[in-house]
């Protein structure tokens, strides 16, 4: 670990960042330029003072976990996030088509994106980033842990999962995350996170299994869909998407038309938050069939 450049790349990329940057308001004029310690410890999930000696060269050495939060916080790119790990003393992570190392070009985007529900997906489906709307539209989709982080699992495995859609479009999504998977195996191979997934799946699930052997080959986000909330009821939505160059992320963002019913849900929604549902976090599921 080297913490004299550690710190010194640390303090580097906070001075050249604006709150805007970052998703964050503005406010006040500033002092000096850059952001403060505490906004990039915050972003990141840490301690105000861990994160302070960390710029001081003086704190024990990071975590990977850390160094990922930390990385997304300050969009380093993926060349950057590869040096802050070397200078932290740990190996560079492995760059593959399913990488969950958030685009910074996507995060830009998604930092905007404050009246709508929005979330940046890894091509398993595991969610890399939500924000507020999108949180309390969803449910909070960070909280899961292990092989439930893919949406692709939770479908198949938890029937919780399935309730946000109406009875008659479960089918479809069914056949459509099966599709991504595949997308996803073939970009990446049977030793990947993707082949994994499957061997899993096959063993729990005997609807995925057979709907596997039908080959099907498909990555379809942008849709006009019904989602069912627990508070509100159904909502007609449309589902943009952005992809990274390489088909590896994909930004989604979920609109109502406006003046419509679906918009006014959303304008409560934005109020309601998810003060009525927030489920306590779980790192495995019960099979659905």
């Amino acid at each position: 670990m080297d913490q004299p450049a550690l710190a010194a790349f640390l303090r580097s990329r906070r001075g050249g960042l604006r709150p805007e940057d970052v998703g964050l308001a503005a406010g006040p004029r500033r002092l000096v330029p850059g952001l403060r310690r505490e906004e990039v410890a915050a972003l990141a999930g840490m301690s105000t003072d861990y994160y302070v000696r960390m710029e001081q060269a003086r704190s024990p050495q990071p975590s990977e976990q850390m160094l990922s939060a930390l990385a997304r916080a300050i969009r380093l790119s993926s060349d950057e996030r590869d040096y802050l790990y070397r200078l932290a003393g740990h190996n560079v992570p492995q760059r593959t088509p399913q990488d969950t190392h958030v685009a910074p070009a996507l995060l830009r985007v998604y930092d905007r994106l404050e009246e709508t529900p929005a979330l940046i997906l890894s091509s398993l489906g595991e969610t890399l980033a939500q924000n507020r709307l999108g949180a309390a539209l969803l449910g909070d989709h960070l909280r899961f842990t292990g092989l439930a982080r893919s949406s692709v699992y939770r479908w198949f495995t938890d029937s919780a999962e399935r309730e946000i859609y109406p009875v008659a479009d479960r089918d479809r999504q069914s056949q459509a995350q099966a599709s991504s998977l595949r997308v996803a195996l073939g970009a990446a191979g049977p030793r990947s996170r993707a082949g994994t997934l499957v061997r899993e799946l096959q063993k729990v699930s005997t609807e995925f299994t057979g709907i596997w052997a039908l080959q099907k080959v498909a990555t379809r986000f942008e849709d006009h869909k019904t989602l069912i909330h627990p508070e509100l009821g159904p909502i007609e939505l449309d589902c943009q998407v952005l992809f990274t160059e390489d088909q590896g992320q994909a930004l989604l963002i979920l609109t109502a038309a406006p003046r419509s019913e679906a918009a006014e849900k959303l304008a409560l929604l934005a109020v309601l938050g998810q003060q009525t549902f927030a489920p306590p976090a779980r790192s495995s599921t019960a099979p659905v069939d």
